[in-house]
């Protein structure tokens, strides 16, 4: 009932860790599939190790967190390693990736390709370091190159990622989609945004500036989905504050196909998998649906 097919890739569920946390080793990640994960996104990895930026890298706020963790990670080859030994028999596992330049993502997605089911392109982080990041998601023609670049390479489905911090996110979702992108997946954190400590008068955090996650931005993560579904043809994962099996809803009504989930494990966590796969599979039920499919998009009927 649960289960739900993205460009050819069958998920037994269509709840996903989102890329960022608890990411970083095989150990944390067969712990969320064996938690209720129909997938797992690894956090975000490049070429190359990178140190991101000094604590304090999150910090809580009302309605979620800000963090600038800079997209720190030990490098493609350490992270390889890490793939290899991730249980995939009915997992879905997927590599997140960033680099500067498209010869980047392109080496990248040939490292990893033949350890993971699809590769996500981080290209919309709003704290990375320059040259990186949202940079890339906000222009149609770096997104473009980056997107072509990394599909010529690929031999797996590529998604790309995008960031709400556009003046139009269509035109992006649209161009990527364009240049040969599988699948997208909507939003990466919003922002930047900041916290002010009132008794040292010092922004927070070491960036001073970082990307919102957490149930605040949920509205503005379907309001996304919705609009990017009725525009292009590929399938959509919807990301960002999604805490219960109604926010799930609320996203494949809206055009998802299946969720990632990250900042809510903090919150709950890894239990929040088993849970809300619990209440979906009831609520289709009551609802009388019979699979994931019949459900996706009809908020536009």
């Amino acid at each position: 009932m649960l289960k739900t097919n993205i460009c050819g890739v069958e998920f037994q569920n269509p709840l996903m860790l989102a890329a960022g946390i608890m990411g970083s080793n095989a150990s944390s990640m067969n712990w969320i599939l064996k938690s209720g994960a129909g997938g797992v996104v690894s956090k975000s990895f490049s070429l190359n190790p990178h140190p991101g930026y000094v604590n304090p890298t999150t910090v809580a706020v009302d309605g979620g967190i800000i963090n600038a963790i800079g997209l720190s990670n030990p490098g493609v080859l350490n992270f390889k390693e890490e793939l290899k030994k991730i249980e995939r028999k009915n997992n879905v596992v997927i590599a997140s990736i960033y680099g500067a330049n498209p010869d980047e993502f392109s080496k990248l997605v040939l490292e990893v390709q033949d350890y993971v089911d699809m590769i996500e392109l981080n290209i919309s982080c709003p704290h990375a370091m320059e040259g990186y990041g949202a940079s890339i998601g906000q222009s149609c023609d770096l997104s473009h190159t980056i997107v072509s670049a990394a599909k010529d390479a690929s031999d797996v489905p590529i998604i790309a990622k995008l960031t709400p911090n556009v003046t139009d996110i269509v035109e992006i979702a649209k161009t990527c989609e364009d240049a040969g992108a599988d699948c997208l997946s909507l939003i990466n954190t919003l922002g930047p945004g900041m916290k002010i400590n009132i008794d040292v008068a010092k922004p927070v955090l070491s960036n001073k500036f970082g990307g919102m996650s957490g149930k605040a931005i949920k509205p503005i993560a379907v309001r996304n989905v919705y609009s990017v579904y009725e525009e292009v043809d590929i399938p959509l994962i919807g990301v960002g504050g999604i805490y219960t099996f109604e926010d799930v809803v609320e996203f494949i009504y809206a055009g998802a196909r299946a969720v990632q989930i990250g900042t809510a494990i903090m919150d709950e966590g890894v239990e929040v998998f088993s849970e809300i796969n619990k209440g979906l599979e009831n609520f289709m039920k009551q609802k009388g649906f019979s699979s994931i499919d019949e459900m996706v998009g009809i908020a536009h009927d």
